[in-house]
């Protein structure tokens, strides 16, 4: 087991630490491509939604067809979206090829990784060790984010002090985005026949619905997580992190280097964030969990375009992180538990598809949005009030559901 759980861990540690490599430059290299801010913003929305379908047809069949095929077409995909990315600047060729592969604008995880990954690691702890897992599984992934736009800021900034145009320096940042892609095509393939769904476990299809989905006994409940989750991540499209690098940029004129500086210190905290929800979870609940940490954070979020400098608008960011991500692993347990574990990948994929979809409109207003100086702002209110939209109905339709392990004895 502890060979398979450190090799699920390493994958997400390199894969979040590529996707943050990427995320803190992306909109700046499609800006120096020529491309104005409505057409950034429709290539990250369509980005979103390519990288949801791509989710959505694989997740759905890795449990009947091999999480560790799945993983490895993952990584493939990961890899022709690096090399898309640098191979040509037409505008439409380089759409279709960041649509076709697997590229994260907000520096998180995007593509089918997390729903299999996540759905294998279920199935080899137990439940009242799931959400520890789960936790420490986030925090890896946000440390390497933390990582990743750290390097892509200092990288692309040192280069260019040393003489490299911004072009090159960004591309040379892709570069390293595909060796990772094929690294992560090669380390599932180690994994060991405990992480796959046993033929005994797994359920006949009934119906078209069960055959596309790849959900049978829990179909109600994850359609409904889903589409809550959904107007979440459509409030969280809005500041995805390449938005809003670019808002700071806009708002305060920093540098790429103190960006990278910035979105280090978020996602270091956003892991912390992560690991205080265990204790949480076991206190209280992890619908409680998810809801009463989210609410103030959001609020937080809403207070940042209205602080006079960088340096406030950068410390009360750095406030919401530190409480932002509680919900994370409470959330990505909670879908674990309440589902056969059979279904876990298919469930994991809808719920993850559902958020691709509902992020994917958003980052195109935003683009509009940061288009016109007088809504600059905008996007950063509206996600913050979709998401306290979000934590209520979520407290309202899932508070009796409880997972195995709250349940009375």
């Amino acid at each position: 087991m502890r060979g398979n759980l450190l090799l699920l861990f390493c994958t997400r540690g390199l894969r979040l630490f590529a996707f943050g490599l990427v995320s803190v430059i992306l909109v700046f290299y499609l800006t120096e491509r020529g491309f104005n801010m409505s057409q950034v913003g429709w290539m990250l929305t369509l980005t979103l939604l390519g990288d949801a379908v791509i989710s959505l047809i694989l997740s759905t069949q890795a449990d009947r067809r091999g999480r560790r095929r799945t993983l490895m077409a993952s990584g493939f995909l990961m890899a022709l979206a690096g090399v898309a990315a640098v191979s040509t600047g037409n505008y439409w060729l380089l759409t279709i090829a960041m649509t076709v592969g697997v590229i994260s604008p907000a520096g998180n995880e995007v593509g089918p990784f997390l729903a299999v990954e996540q759905a294998a690691l279920s199935h080899l702890v137990e439940n009242r060790r799931r959400t520890h897992f789960i936790a420490w599984y986030n925090v890896t992934g946000f440390m390497a984010t933390a990582f990743g736009a750290l390097t892509g800021g200092t990288l692309s900034g040192w280069w260019q002090r040393q003489g490299v145009v911004p072009l090159a320096s960004y591309e040379r940042l892709f570069w390293l985005y595909t060796g990772i892609g094929v690294l992560l095509i090669v380390l599932p393939s180690l994994l060991s026949p405990a992480v796959e769904v046993a033929a005994a476990e797994k359920l006949p299809d009934r119906g078209l619905l069960a055959q596309w989905s790849g959900l049978h006994e829990s179909q109600a409940v994850v359609l409904r997580l889903s589409a809550l989750f959904a107007l979440d991540a459509f409030g969280g499209g809005f500041i995805v992190q390449s938005v809003l690098a670019y808002w700071f940029y806009l708002k305060f004129g920093v540098t790429t280097l103190e960006l990278g500086n910035l979105f280090f210190a978020t996602n270091i905290l956003s892991g912390i964030s992560a690991l205080i929800a265990v204790p949480l979870a076991k206190r209280f609940g992890l619908i409680n969990t998810m809801v009463f940490t989210h609410l103030p954070s959001n609020l937080i979020l809403m207070a940042v375009p209205l602080m006079p400098d960088f340096r406030l608008a950068v410390a009360l960011l750095l406030v919401r992180h530190l409480i932002s991500q509680m919900d994370v692993p409470a959330r990505q347990s909670y879908v674990m538990a309440v589902v056969t574990p059979a279904e876990r990948s298919a469930a994991n994929g809808v719920t993850s598809t559902a958020r691709s979809l509902g992020s994917a409109l958003a980052p195109a207003l935003a683009g509009r949005c940061l288009a016109v100086p007088a809504l600059v702002s905008l996007p950063i209110f509206l996600a913050g009030g979709l998401k306290i939209v979000y934590d209520l109905a979520l407290y309202r339709n899932f508070r009796h559901l409880k997972p195995p392990e709250e349940k009375a004895p």
